[in-house]
């Protein structure tokens, strides 16, 4: 993408009214004025609230809300020429259960107060698996225990990836310090997968499923 395209969509962000830019400061200095408040100050609703974290273009983020109009749907990602599209969907689309960060997935914890969130969804994420203990990756122990201060007791998080690097990382991970509901290493090779995780997919799924790689699915609470 050109930086005059991307410098047209950061512009366009600032005039959407589902989109929230802070400053990294802002949050880390408490200043954050959503948290705590995202149902009566954002939403206006009492309606869950669902995260999905790196959310890229925010595809899954709109689907989900298209799919679920009685839940209130969150994208998070620090590339906001990205999920322009999904932002800019939902405004054409009349969706106002639909919000999206600007911001790193790390300071959730700062936007959101405990127990406010209902799920977590984690799409396609950069496994990172250059780097064996990678503090970036998005099911590392110090991200989970923050998602665990976001969500409400037993809340869900949703991992789906065409990883099996990652699903397995994560599956030796929340074995020991979480519950795991449901895993399978190939969701569309499986009559007994939840339909929430093949009702919905993104053009790099699509992508993927054309090459013939296997999509993981796992969902398990904290």
């Amino acid at each position: 993408m050109g930086s005059k395209n991307k410098l047209k969509r950061f512009r366009e962000n600032e005039t959407f009214s589902n989109v929230i830019q802070p400053e990294r400061e802002t949050i880390l200095q408490g200043d954050f004025p959503y948290k705590g408040l995202w149902r009566k100050n954002f939403f206006k609703n009492d309606n869950p609230i669902v995260l999905e974290l790196g959310c890229g273009k925010g595809e899954y983020t709109v689907h989900l809300a298209q799919r679920s109009p009685e839940v209130n749907h969150i994208g998070i990602d620090i590339k906001g020429a990205r999920f322009w599209r999904g932002a800019k969907t939902a405004i054409e689309e009349g969706l106002s259960n639909v919000g999206f960060i600007r911001t790193q997935i790390e300071l959730i914890g700062h936007c959101f107060a405990p127990g406010e969130v209902d799920e977590i969804w984690i799409t396609f994420p950069d496994p990172q698996i250059k780097y064996k203990r990678s503090k970036h990756r998005l099911t590392h122990p110090k991200l989970l225990e923050t998602y665990q201060s976001v969500l409400k007791p037993n809340g869900r998080v949703h991992l789906k990836t065409d990883s099996e690097f990652l699903f397995g990382y994560t599956l030796g991970i929340v074995s020991q310090i979480g519950k795991i509901e449901y895993a399978h290493h190939n969701i569309y090779n499986n009559s007994d997968a939840p339909e929430v995780a093949t009702a919905v997919q993104t053009f790099y799924e699509n992508q993927f499923l054309k090459e013939k790689k296997a999509i993981t699915y796992m969902k398990f609470t904290l």
